[in-house]
């Protein structure tokens, strides 16, 4: 029972509940009708706009079934697999098509406003509900007609709109900051591949032209190139290899682990993909690099708050705090599944990973480097932590506003304090 509020089935929420017929196989093409797939459903609740990760229908085999094409405001879920992950349809997929492991579901303006929904079905008990109708196959998979079942709050149409009003003040903000937070990964990357990569610098200045650097920076850079093991590199650098830059060592298992944070366990245990769970205390507490040891190879992170690495996870410290940045970019271009080792399941050993060679630029231009990027990383962090409080926040009141134990009026203050 959700507090005072009435609740109502899906089936009587939506104007449509729709699955591809999973026995209608969808013939792939290059361009077409773009098909959204359980892997586009992403964390923060929309679809990924990369559409070079997607495929295609052609227009007729998608005009078969109508059913499956979404509409503003859709909620597309996935049913199989990862169960229960949904995202809000916005305009850049009007009319794309689901693929056979998600679900379509329209909601009836009539009933429901369509943020509103978005945000009904975020709560606990009807998540909940969903979770516990899957199989327990290999895959589990949930049905359209359990979907159905599942009951969300349908308060006054005013009230619902006034609460999605709310809710969405915050996931507003949140997509603010990580489009800001994008912007300033692509400067630093771009430095990066100039000064590293390009060698913009030394190309402007061995071609007589202004490198279009302060003076103090610009002499820093040579002005013709030289032959090393890694090609073409400005006169006078060098070459070496990852240990040089860094220390390296493995995480460990922790004694204890929790699948939620709490205020016994806050500190964010980290695998080779994420985090992926809480315990109580810090490993480690300065700025370190990570990427995966076992099982998953590939990924490359930045960490600079208290965490806890686990024991399938490889660490890097490195030695002066201006190689930081610059060793984390280099890092994203290693071909980590070249130097897989393991035979049941990926493995990347310690002794591999410090042998990787690369580019030793000057401590000099290190420095500089270190001032530009790490103030953009600064950046980046700060408006990670407010994206994380501002989630806490709107979770801490999405059960409270469905359930009407919180009225509307008594959240404004908090509102402005936040967002």
């Amino acid at each position: 029972m959700v507090g005072r509020w009435q609740s109502v089935p899906l089936s009587k929420a939506c104007k449509t509940i729709y699955r591809y017929p999973s026995f209608y196989g969808l013939e792939r093409h290059d361009q077409g009708v773009p098909v959204v797939r359980g892997e586009h459903l992403l964390p923060n609740g929309t679809i990924s706009t990369d559409f070079e990760d997607y495929w295609f229908v052609t227009e007729e085999c998608s005009s078969r079934f109508p059913k499956t094409r979404l509409e503003l405001h859709d909620v597309a879920m996935s049913v199989r697999g990862s169960i229960g992950t949904f995202a809000r349809v916005g305009t850049a997929h009007v009319g794309a098509q689901i693929s056979p492991n998600l679900i379509r579901l329209s909601p009836d303006p009539q009933v429901v406003d369509p943020v509103f929904f978005y945000y009904a079905l975020m709560d606990s008990a009807a998540g909940a509900f969903i979770a516990s109708t899957s199989s327990s196959s290999a895959v589990p998979a949930i049905r359209a007609a359990d979907i159905k079942l599942a009951m969300i709050p349908v308060p006054p149409l005013p009230d619902q709109r006034a609460i999605a009003h709310i809710l969405s003040a915050f996931d507003d903000k949140i997509e603010l900051n990580l489009r800001l937070n994008e912007t300033l990964e692509v400067m630093a990357r771009a430095l990066f591949k100039s000064w590293f990569i390009d060698f913009d610098p030394v190309r402007a200045k061995a071609e007589g032209r202004d490198p279009g650097l302060p003076a103090d920076i610009a002499t820093l850079f040579p002005d013709s190139f030289e032959d090393s093991e890694l090609g073409e590199i400005p006169k006078g650098w060098k070459t070496g290899l990852v240990e040089d830059l860094a220390e390296a060592s493995s995480g460990k298992r922790p004694g204890v682990r929790y699948p939620e944070a709490s205020v016994l366990a806050s500190v964010p245990l980290w695998g080779g993909n994420g985090p992926m769970a809480f315990v109580p205390e810090a490993l480690i507490d300065y700025p370190f690099l990570l990427t995966g040891r076992v099982g998953t190879l590939g990924s490359v992170f930045r960490i600079t708050e208290p965490c806890w690495p686990s024991d399938n996870t490889l660490i890097l410290k490195t030695k002066q705090r201006r190689a930081f940045e610059y060793l984390f970019l280099q890092l994203k271009r290693v071909d980590f599944m070249a130097l897989n080792r393991g035979s049941t399941q990926p493995l990347l050993t310690q002794t591999d990973l410090k042998a990787q060679p690369l580019l030793t630029p000057p401590t000099a231009v290190l420095e500089y480097f270190h001032v530009f990027a790490g103030s953009l990383y600064e950046q980046i962090d700060e408006l990670e932590s407010e994206v994380r409080t501002l989630a806490a926040v709107r979770d801490t009141l999405l059960p409270k506003l469905l359930s009407g134990e919180l009225r509307v009026k008594g959240v404004d203050q908090s509102m402005e304090a936040h967002v």
